[in-house]
């Protein structure tokens, strides 16, 4: 199997490794070439990362969680890399999940005005989702996402050896977005997926490997051709925003606090896709055949604030929305997406009444 991909556009090549115990090798060939290194750590993850005789190198240890993504990580993630003189011939390296990534991006594409970095996402969706792309950001009290650049790190490695710590809750947290890029886009990845979830859950490597790749290529395939979300078609990069306009509004509601962000994005690929059935888009068939799986690998399906009219109102907060309508990336079967941008806000809250 192909272990390195890359991203390209006129300014920037990005290179993504898929290897196994390369972290600290990675990071010693970076400090190698740049003046300072500053690696930013999530304070929960256990590796060696020993670099004693690397006076280049500096660990910054941080508690993550969504929670710093915020006004307040955002200040206090900068002005701790300050403090440590950083300057414009550094490169950050952030080693942690999805949160970590998405808020050191954001730090290093403003920290005078842009800096080089990497990302070590540690997680099997980090992995899979938010370090492919290039979209950074911390959230308001508004809604997820919502200040952020577009702004791609120099390399991404994607090690397999630290999944083997993660909860299987995690595990199954990742996988939700890798089944959510079978049914957006590949309907034969689906089908494989189907005879291979349990070894995958079970991080065999190969199958890990396999799908990470799959995966990492479907995003690539929308990230290439639509890299700041531009388009409303088929070809939109928010495509794979499939289950995430209702699953970020379930997030918001609680607070980050009652699902894991993998849970809220299942919830809303379910709910999206009885959507995409009620507007005659979806089959029954496929409706059902896509539930079943995610009733089989125990993926959640749903949550008692989605019939609620509240919720509505949140959804109206989601940054794809204009023209005063909520729009959604919807599927038509499985394996292919497409963004609908016909419903209101009264429209979606009857649709959430009867589905």
């Amino acid at each position: 199997m192909q272990n390195k991909l890359f991203i390209k556009d006129k300014k920037l090549k990005t290179e993504i490794l898929i290897k196994k115990n390369y972290i600290y090798k990675f990071i010693k060939n970076i400090a190698k070439k740049n003046e300072k290194v500053f690696c930013v750590l999530d304070a929960k993850i256990k590796i060696d990362l020993d670099f004693d005789k690397q006076n280049n190198i500096k660990i910054i240890s941080i508690q993550c969680g969504e929670k710093v993504k915020t006004f307040n990580g955002y200040k206090e993630l900068a002005e701790r890399l300050i403090k440590n003189n950083i300057n414009r011939k550094s490169v950050i390296i952030a080693i942690g999940g999805g949160t970590l990534g998405d808020l050191a991006g954001f730090v290093a594409s403003t920290l005078l005005r842009g800096l080089d970095f990497f990302l070590i996402p540690t997680t099997l969706l980090s992995q899979v989702d938010s370090s492919i792309g290039g979209k950074n950001g911390i959230n308001t009290i508004y809604g997820k996402n919502l200040l952020g650049t577009f702004y791609q790190p120099k390399g991404v490695l994607i090690d397999i050896s630290v999944l083997k710590s993660l909860p299987k809750k995690e595990v199954i947290s990742g996988y939700a977005e890798i089944i959510k890029h079978a049914l957006i886009k590949d309907y034969a990845f689906f089908c494989w997926l189907e005879e291979k979830t349990n070894k995958l859950l079970n991080l065999n490597k190969s199958t890990l490997e396999r799908a990470i790749y799959r995966s990492i290529m479907i995003k690539l395939n929308y990230v290439i051709k639509d890299q700041k979300e531009f388009l409303l078609n088929k070809n939109s990069r928010a495509m794979l925003n499939f289950g995430h306009t209702i699953g970020h509004a379930i997030e918001n509601h609680y607070k980050y606090k009652k699902f894991n962000h993998g849970e809220a994005i299942s919830i809303g690929m379910i709910t999206e896709a009885k959507i995409s059935n009620y507007l005659g888009l979806l089959s029954s068939n496929d409706l059902n055949k896509i539930i079943t799986h995610f009733k089989k690998y125990r993926l959640k399906i749903y949550d008692k604030i989605l019939s609620d009219k509240k919720f509505v109102n949140i959804l109206t907060k989601d940054k794809k929305n204009f023209n005063n309508n909520i729009n959604f990336s919807l599927i038509d079967k499985i394996g292919s997406s497409i963004f609908y941008k016909k419903l209101d806000k009264d429209q979606v809250y009857k649709i959430l009444q009867k589905i």
